[in-house]
Protein backbone atom coordinates (compact mmCIF):
# COMPACT_ATOMS: atom_id res chain seq x y z
CA UNK A 1 0.00 0.00 0.00
CA UNK A 2 2.44 1.98 0.92
CA UNK A 3 4.48 1.43 -2.31
CA UNK A 4 1.56 2.54 -4.71
CA UNK A 5 0.97 5.87 -2.73
CA UNK A 6 4.86 6.64 -3.02
CA UNK A 7 3.85 5.54 -7.13
CA UNK A 8 1.26 7.87 -7.28
CA UNK A 9 2.73 10.72 -5.88
CA UNK A 10 5.80 10.32 -8.27
CA UNK A 11 3.12 10.49 -10.99
CA UNK A 12 1.05 13.19 -9.79
CA UNK A 13 4.47 15.23 -9.35
CA UNK A 14 5.53 14.46 -13.21
CA UNK A 15 1.89 15.27 -15.16
CA UNK A 16 2.38 18.63 -12.79
CA UNK A 17 5.09 19.35 -14.24
CA UNK A 18 4.16 18.68 -17.84
CA UNK A 19 1.35 21.02 -17.47
CA UNK A 20 3.56 23.67 -15.98
CA UNK A 21 5.87 23.09 -18.87
CA UNK A 22 3.11 23.29 -21.38
CA UNK A 23 2.03 26.63 -20.03
CA UNK A 24 5.35 27.80 -20.31
CA UNK A 25 5.93 26.85 -23.33
CA UNK A 26 2.44 27.79 -24.97
CA UNK A 27 2.90 31.54 -23.55
CA UNK A 28 0.22 30.98 -21.30
CA UNK A 29 2.56 30.45 -17.71
CA UNK A 30 3.71 33.44 -16.22
CA UNK A 31 7.66 32.82 -16.70
CA UNK A 32 8.20 33.49 -20.31
CA UNK A 33 10.90 35.40 -21.61
CA UNK A 34 9.60 38.95 -23.85
CA UNK A 35 10.94 39.07 -26.77
CA UNK A 36 13.94 41.14 -28.04
CA UNK A 37 12.87 44.78 -29.53
CA UNK A 38 16.06 46.60 -29.68
CA UNK A 39 16.83 47.93 -33.55
CA UNK A 40 19.70 46.43 -35.87
CA UNK A 41 22.10 49.27 -34.63
CA UNK A 42 22.38 48.46 -31.30
CA UNK A 43 25.01 45.77 -30.10
CA UNK A 44 26.44 44.79 -27.14
CA UNK A 45 30.45 45.27 -26.18
CA UNK A 46 31.80 42.05 -26.92
CA UNK A 47 33.25 42.23 -23.24
CA UNK A 48 32.51 43.83 -20.53
CA UNK A 49 34.92 46.80 -18.67
CA UNK A 50 35.91 46.58 -15.23
CA UNK A 51 35.43 49.07 -12.64
CA UNK A 52 39.16 49.12 -11.51
CA UNK A 53 38.60 49.90 -7.90
CA UNK A 54 35.83 47.77 -7.49
CA UNK A 55 37.06 44.94 -9.22
CA UNK A 56 33.46 44.57 -10.87
CA UNK A 57 32.45 44.31 -14.46
CA UNK A 58 30.36 46.24 -16.49
CA UNK A 59 28.24 45.50 -19.85
CA UNK A 60 28.24 48.30 -22.16
CA UNK A 61 25.66 48.83 -24.90
CA UNK A 62 26.21 50.42 -27.98
CA UNK A 63 23.58 52.84 -30.37
CA UNK A 64 25.33 53.49 -33.58
CA UNK A 65 23.46 55.75 -35.71
CA UNK A 66 21.83 54.43 -39.34
CA UNK A 67 23.66 53.59 -41.92
CA UNK A 68 26.81 54.39 -39.67
CA UNK A 69 29.08 51.40 -41.39
CA UNK A 70 28.40 53.45 -45.11
CA UNK A 71 29.37 57.16 -43.85
CA UNK A 72 32.46 58.74 -42.49
CA UNK A 73 31.58 61.56 -40.66
CA UNK A 74 31.92 62.18 -36.54
CA UNK A 75 28.82 62.13 -34.39
CA UNK A 76 28.08 63.33 -30.26
CA UNK A 77 27.96 61.26 -28.03
CA UNK A 78 25.66 60.56 -25.32
CA UNK A 79 26.43 58.23 -22.03
CA UNK A 80 23.55 56.49 -20.40
CA UNK A 81 23.04 54.60 -17.41
CA UNK A 82 20.84 51.88 -16.78
CA UNK A 83 21.84 50.47 -19.91
CA UNK A 84 19.39 47.31 -19.74
CA UNK A 85 16.31 49.13 -19.34
CA UNK A 86 17.27 51.80 -23.18
CA UNK A 87 16.61 49.92 -25.96
CA UNK A 88 15.21 46.27 -25.25
CA UNK A 89 12.01 44.78 -23.52
CA UNK A 90 13.99 41.51 -23.21
CA UNK A 91 16.08 42.99 -20.82
CA UNK A 92 14.54 45.78 -19.48
CA UNK A 93 12.96 46.10 -15.74
CA UNK A 94 10.04 47.37 -16.48
CA UNK A 95 9.92 48.26 -20.10
CA UNK A 96 12.23 50.06 -22.56
CA UNK A 97 13.17 53.57 -23.09
CA UNK A 98 12.86 53.63 -26.91
CA UNK A 99 15.84 55.33 -27.02
CA UNK A 100 17.12 53.92 -30.38
CA UNK A 101 13.90 53.98 -32.29
CA UNK A 102 13.53 57.41 -30.75
CA UNK A 103 16.80 58.39 -32.43
CA UNK A 104 16.40 56.38 -35.68
CA UNK A 105 13.00 58.50 -35.95
CA UNK A 106 15.10 61.99 -35.22
CA UNK A 107 17.77 61.35 -37.70
CA UNK A 108 14.75 61.22 -40.35
CA UNK A 109 13.27 64.00 -39.27
CA UNK A 110 15.79 66.45 -38.44
CA UNK A 111 18.93 64.66 -39.77
CA UNK A 112 20.84 65.24 -36.30
CA UNK A 113 22.94 61.82 -35.43
CA UNK A 114 24.05 60.65 -32.39
CA UNK A 115 26.13 57.38 -30.71
CA UNK A 116 25.00 56.21 -27.26
CA UNK A 117 27.07 54.55 -25.12
CA UNK A 118 24.96 52.76 -22.11
CA UNK A 119 26.18 51.25 -19.18
CA UNK A 120 24.48 48.82 -17.61
CA UNK A 121 23.14 49.17 -13.82
CA UNK A 122 25.04 46.44 -11.14
CA UNK A 123 21.67 45.09 -9.70
CA UNK A 124 22.17 44.67 -5.89
CA UNK A 125 25.12 47.45 -6.15
CA UNK A 126 23.65 49.79 -8.01
CA UNK A 127 22.49 52.65 -5.78
CA UNK A 128 26.00 52.56 -4.72
CA UNK A 129 27.69 53.27 -8.10
CA UNK A 130 24.87 55.42 -8.94
CA UNK A 131 26.15 57.91 -6.26
CA UNK A 132 29.54 59.98 -4.95
CA UNK A 133 27.98 60.11 -1.70
CA UNK A 134 27.17 57.65 1.41
CA UNK A 135 23.61 56.78 2.53
CA UNK A 136 23.05 55.57 5.76
CA UNK A 137 20.62 53.17 4.38
CA UNK A 138 21.97 52.21 1.54
CA UNK A 139 25.70 52.06 2.65
CA UNK A 140 29.20 53.51 0.97
CA UNK A 141 29.24 55.32 -2.17
CA UNK A 142 30.93 54.28 -4.83
CA UNK A 143 29.84 56.60 -7.49
CA UNK A 144 33.40 57.74 -7.75
CA UNK A 145 35.08 55.08 -8.98
CA UNK A 146 32.04 54.36 -11.54
CA UNK A 147 32.67 57.70 -13.27
CA UNK A 148 36.40 56.90 -13.48
CA UNK A 149 34.71 53.51 -15.11
CA UNK A 150 33.21 56.01 -17.92
CA UNK A 151 35.51 58.72 -18.03
CA UNK A 152 39.12 56.56 -17.73
CA UNK A 153 38.31 53.51 -19.99
CA UNK A 154 34.82 53.50 -21.68
CA UNK A 155 35.37 56.87 -22.96
CA UNK A 156 38.63 56.30 -24.14
CA UNK A 157 37.59 53.01 -25.56
CA UNK A 158 34.93 54.80 -27.56
CA UNK A 159 36.82 57.80 -29.03
CA UNK A 160 39.43 55.38 -30.32
CA UNK A 161 37.69 52.32 -31.74
CA UNK A 162 34.37 54.41 -32.94
CA UNK A 163 33.93 58.17 -35.20
CA UNK A 164 33.04 60.22 -32.37
CA UNK A 165 33.58 64.27 -31.51
CA UNK A 166 35.45 63.88 -28.59
CA UNK A 167 35.14 67.59 -27.56
CA UNK A 168 32.84 68.57 -24.46
CA UNK A 169 30.33 70.34 -26.14
CA UNK A 170 29.52 67.48 -28.24
CA UNK A 171 29.68 64.98 -25.09
CA UNK A 172 26.51 64.59 -22.98
CA UNK A 173 25.46 62.56 -20.34
CA UNK A 174 21.81 61.23 -19.57
CA UNK A 175 20.20 59.39 -16.32
CA UNK A 176 16.86 58.90 -14.59
CA UNK A 177 16.30 58.23 -10.83
CA UNK A 178 19.76 57.56 -9.69
CA UNK A 179 20.96 57.95 -12.47
CA UNK A 180 19.92 61.21 -12.74
CA UNK A 181 22.16 61.99 -9.71
CA UNK A 182 25.18 60.49 -11.08
CA UNK A 183 24.49 62.73 -13.77
CA UNK A 184 24.01 65.70 -11.88
CA UNK A 185 27.83 65.12 -10.44
CA UNK A 186 29.68 64.61 -13.70
CA UNK A 187 28.17 67.72 -15.03
CA UNK A 188 29.42 69.46 -11.98
CA UNK A 189 32.66 67.31 -11.39
CA UNK A 190 33.50 66.61 -15.02
CA UNK A 191 33.24 70.15 -16.59
CA UNK A 192 35.74 69.17 -18.75
CA UNK A 193 34.33 66.05 -20.24
CA UNK A 194 30.44 66.48 -20.14
CA UNK A 195 28.93 69.96 -21.79
CA UNK A 196 25.39 68.56 -21.75
CA UNK A 197 23.48 66.63 -19.44
CA UNK A 198 19.33 65.48 -19.08
CA UNK A 199 18.91 64.86 -15.64
CA UNK A 200 14.96 62.98 -15.42
CA UNK A 201 13.58 62.31 -11.76
CA UNK A 202 16.71 62.93 -10.03
CA UNK A 203 17.45 61.41 -6.63
CA UNK A 204 18.28 64.06 -4.96
CA UNK A 205 16.47 62.60 -1.93
CA UNK A 206 19.44 59.97 -1.35
CA UNK A 207 21.97 62.28 -0.18
CA UNK A 208 22.21 66.27 0.66
CA UNK A 209 25.12 66.36 0.28
CA UNK A 210 24.29 66.99 -3.85
CA UNK A 211 23.42 70.21 -2.76
CA UNK A 212 26.81 71.34 -0.91
CA UNK A 213 28.53 69.79 -3.59
CA UNK A 214 27.03 71.86 -6.36
CA UNK A 215 27.76 75.04 -4.76
CA UNK A 216 31.45 73.91 -4.32
CA UNK A 217 31.52 72.84 -7.79
CA UNK A 218 29.82 75.41 -10.05
CA UNK A 219 28.96 74.09 -13.26
CA UNK A 220 29.92 75.98 -16.62
CA UNK A 221 28.08 79.16 -18.22
CA UNK A 222 28.38 77.05 -20.97
CA UNK A 223 26.95 73.24 -19.68
CA UNK A 224 23.63 72.71 -20.98
CA UNK A 225 21.86 71.24 -17.85
CA UNK A 226 18.05 69.89 -18.33
CA UNK A 227 16.30 68.81 -15.21
CA UNK A 228 12.82 66.68 -16.01
CA UNK A 229 10.36 65.31 -13.12
CA UNK A 230 6.42 64.31 -12.76
CA UNK A 231 4.17 66.34 -10.87
CA UNK A 232 2.81 62.79 -9.87
CA UNK A 233 6.38 61.73 -8.40
CA UNK A 234 6.03 63.47 -5.13
CA UNK A 235 6.14 66.09 -2.73
CA UNK A 236 9.93 65.63 -2.11
CA UNK A 237 10.88 64.93 -5.62
CA UNK A 238 9.27 68.41 -6.39
CA UNK A 239 10.73 70.24 -3.27
CA UNK A 240 14.34 69.14 -4.18
CA UNK A 241 13.94 69.73 -7.61
CA UNK A 242 12.94 73.13 -6.80
CA UNK A 243 15.55 73.88 -3.82
CA UNK A 244 18.07 72.54 -7.22
CA UNK A 245 16.49 75.30 -9.35
CA UNK A 246 16.88 77.80 -6.87
CA UNK A 247 20.87 76.99 -6.15
CA UNK A 248 21.45 77.01 -9.98
CA UNK A 249 20.02 79.97 -10.62
CA UNK A 250 21.69 81.89 -7.54
CA UNK A 251 24.94 80.90 -9.13
CA UNK A 252 24.22 82.62 -12.21
CA UNK A 253 23.94 80.11 -14.54
CA UNK A 254 22.87 81.22 -17.90
CA UNK A 255 18.88 81.02 -17.97
CA UNK A 256 19.48 80.26 -21.95
CA UNK A 257 21.45 77.39 -20.48
CA UNK A 258 18.69 75.72 -18.06
CA UNK A 259 15.26 74.01 -18.40
CA UNK A 260 13.66 72.76 -15.66
CA UNK A 261 10.34 70.61 -16.85
CA UNK A 262 7.45 69.27 -14.88
CA UNK A 263 5.52 67.14 -16.66
CA UNK A 264 1.75 66.96 -15.70
CA UNK A 265 0.64 63.67 -14.54
CA UNK A 266 4.07 62.07 -15.24
CA UNK A 267 5.37 59.48 -12.57
CA UNK A 268 8.64 57.97 -11.76
CA UNK A 269 8.91 55.12 -14.18
CA UNK A 270 10.08 54.71 -17.91
CA UNK A 271 7.24 55.84 -19.89
CA UNK A 272 7.92 59.48 -18.48
CA UNK A 273 11.55 59.46 -19.69
CA UNK A 274 11.30 57.63 -22.39
CA UNK A 275 8.14 59.65 -23.47
CA UNK A 276 10.49 62.70 -22.52
CA UNK A 277 14.15 61.45 -24.04
CA UNK A 278 13.97 63.33 -27.62
CA UNK A 279 12.44 66.82 -26.28
CA UNK A 280 15.63 66.64 -23.98
CA UNK A 281 17.99 65.53 -26.48
CA UNK A 282 16.46 68.69 -29.03
CA UNK A 283 16.71 70.69 -26.59
CA UNK A 284 20.20 69.96 -25.31
CA UNK A 285 21.95 70.02 -29.13
CA UNK A 286 19.50 72.92 -30.60
CA UNK A 287 17.79 70.93 -32.71
CA UNK A 288 14.59 73.08 -34.41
Amino acid sequence: MRNWIASLSRLLFLVMGMVFTFFVLSGCGEVIQRPTSAASNVSVLPYPFLIPELDRQRTVRLYLPPNYEHETQSYPVIYMHDGQNLFDNATAYAEEWGVDESLNALAKTSGRKFIVVAIDNGGDFRMNELSPWANKRFGEAQGKAYMQLIVDVVKPYIDNNYRTKVDVKNTAMMGSSMGGLITHYAIHNYPDVFGKAAIFSPSYWYSQDVFSDTRLHRSKDSARLYVLYGSNEGDGMIADTDKMQRLIKEQGHPRENMQFVSIAGGQHNEQLWGDSFTDAIEWLFEIH
